[in-house]
């Protein structure tokens, strides 16, 4: 083999053709045969894996081109010539690789061949076609497809090579290596021809096609990779030089800091920045600057802090001053702006001033413009939930002894820091109690047939109460007197009266009075025993 440094990738391509040239020199047994499937399988793994590698390349290159056609187009077009020949000598390999499948194994057509995987070929220790395919009626393989091979590798190690630029030819390796000293099992010499294609079976010519084929890929990743390295060789580093303020936000608190970098962008020195700069200035230069703040960077990075005092826009103007390749100092101007505003936060609930047990109170956050990662944090008790409008905060039905107040705490991140906005109190209350009527009959005094009509006790969300909530009766004691004026007292379940109390008030007698008393009711926050009554008089 040829005495050059080898690359990783042609180390492993070496590798296995040294287990593959191991191989040949063994009898053609049946583990023989399997370990040259084997060796062929990772090879064709190997060559996919190159090719997404190289398309990968090709579009990035493409890409610098497409931004940059000017600069770059003169190299894109010899990566382009690249891909051109490469491709080209792929598809050769490929056919050639297909037509001698086709021909050992019998098949009718190349495409038969192409589908064919080597582990299904039936004539994988068959030497006789694949030696006369690429020997021909020759010794040497001078009237073969071996020769027709060689002849093609050459050329295209030639005129990748000349797309490379004279100086860095040396640097790349190419392999396809087709001259030096190759001998058979015996220690006669051999020609590249012989030495590869001579009574070798077809497992193994197969694999060693595949292997050349990985090394026209290996040629071609360094060959395009040595062309795109090529296109900022001889720039001055970059071909547009600025000043560019990076700040960590542009919103900023009374009372914090306004915190940024200054670079110049693209440009690489180790040594010291200099500059200045003026706060509410639209632009700053050297001639105009003797009153302004002086700054510094040791590592190319000036790094700049400003106090954020008034409220409102803020601006400021400056330059910073490097040392061109030739040693000329030149200076580069920079103009910013930030917003400071006072550190305020709105936390309200959306419908009452206080948090209700047992049922979703809306709440609104308004947080200063330039937050992220907005938080809404409830203590002791409770749960707060985003929604599409704004936050719904939920308070457990039953606080028996618990707290009566709860915190609700908002923060955000600003600039890459977490900063706790405002907190605000709320009263826990229960929800009200619901109003109750018979027949949904609101005045007190009342027609008796009106509530015979309509039987049923309703319990009613409170008006001004504008929270979901909603009340149902399970319980009610029934009073009023009968015919001798003796006290009826008559308890139910459910909130319907029942037909010995729709009886009584058949037969009321005019100012007579229904009293409905002791009345339970299913609430959001759980079965509530009534203080207020229902009371009607007959008219």
């Amino acid at each position: 083999m040829a005495g050059y440094k080898e690359t990783p990738r042609q180390k492993m391509i070496g590798m296995m053709y040294l287990v593959l040239t191991a191989l040949l020199a063994l009898n053609v047994s049946k583990e023989i045969l399997d370990a040259f499937i084997v060796v062929n399988e990772s090879m064709e793994v190997t060559n996919e894996n190159f090719s997404k590698k190289l398309s990968n390349t090709y579009s990035k290159f493409e890409s610098q081109y497409k931004s940059n056609p000017g600069k770059v187009g003169p190299f894109w077009e010899k990566a382009v010539k690249a891909r051109q020949l490469s491709n080209d000598l792929e598809k050769y390999i490929d056919s050639i690789k297909f037509t001698v499948i086709m021909r050992t194994e019998g098949l009718p057509n190349l495409d038969s061949a192409r589908n064919l995987p080597l582990s299904r070929a039936k004539k994988v220790d068959n030497y006789n076609d694949p030696t006369n395919f690429f020997m021909g009626t020759s010794d040497d393989g001078s009237s073969g497809e071996g020769k027709i091979l060689k002849k093609k590798l050459e050329d295209y190690k030639k005129k990748m090579l000349e797309l490379v630029e004279p100086r860095y030819r040396n640097s790349i390796k190419m392999g396809l290596e087709t001259e030096g000293l190759y001998q058979n099992a015996s220690r006669e010499k051999q020609n590249w021809i012989q030495h590869n294609f001579y009574h070798t079976i077809l497992a193994a010519t197969v694999t060693i096609l595949n292997k050349i084929k990985a090394e026209v890929y290996n040629a071609e990743f360094d060959v395009v990779s040595s062309i795109a390295s090529s296109v900022s060789a001889e720039d001055f580093k970059f071909d547009k030089i600025r000043a560019k303020v990076i700040p960590e936000s542009r919103f900023v608190f009374s009372g914090g800091s306004y915190n940024a970098e200054i670079i110049v962008a693209a440009y690489e020195s180790t040594g010291k920045i200099t500059g200045k700069y003026a706060l509410g200035a639209d632009t700053l230069t050297a001639a105009n600057s003797a009153n302004a703040t002086s700054i510094e960077g040791p590592d190319g990075v000036v790094k700049l802090t400003l106090p954020a005092g008034g409220v409102g826009l803020q601006k400021y103007a400056g330059f910073l001053s490097v040392l061109d390749p030739n040693g000329q100092k030149q200076d580069y101007g920079f103009t910013a702006e930030y917003v400071v505003e006072k550190m305020a936060v709105s936390i309200s609930p959306s419908q009452m001033l206080v948090f209700y047990r047992g049922v979703p109170n809306p709440l609104k956050v308004v947080v200063p413009g330039g937050g992220t990662d907005i938080k809404v944090d409830i203590a002791p008790v409770g749960t707060v939930t985003k929604t599409d409008s704004n936050y719904v905060v939920n308070i457990p039905a039953q606080l028996s002894g618990g707290p009566t107040k709860v915190v609700v705490t908002v923060s955000a991140t600003y600039g890459g820091s977490r900063v706790v906005l405002g907190s605000e109190k709320f009263r826990l209350k229960s929800i009200p109690e619901p109003k109750l009527y018979i027949g949904m009959v609101k005045d007190i005094f009342v027609n008796k047939n009106l509530l015979i009509s309509n039987p049923g006790i309703y319990a009613i969300r409170p008006e001004g109460f504008d929270l979901p909530a909603t009340y149902s009766v399970v319980a009610y004691t029934f009073n009023t007197t009968d015919a001798d004026n003796k006290f009826v007292n008559l308890k139910a379940k459910g909130n319907t009266l029942t037909p010995d109390m729709v009886n009584h008030i058949r037969k009321a007698r005019k100012g007579q009075t229904i009293l409905i008393t002791e009345i339970k009711v299913k609430a959001p926050d759980g079965i509530r025993d009534l203080s207020n009554s229902i009371t009607y008089q007959i008219n």
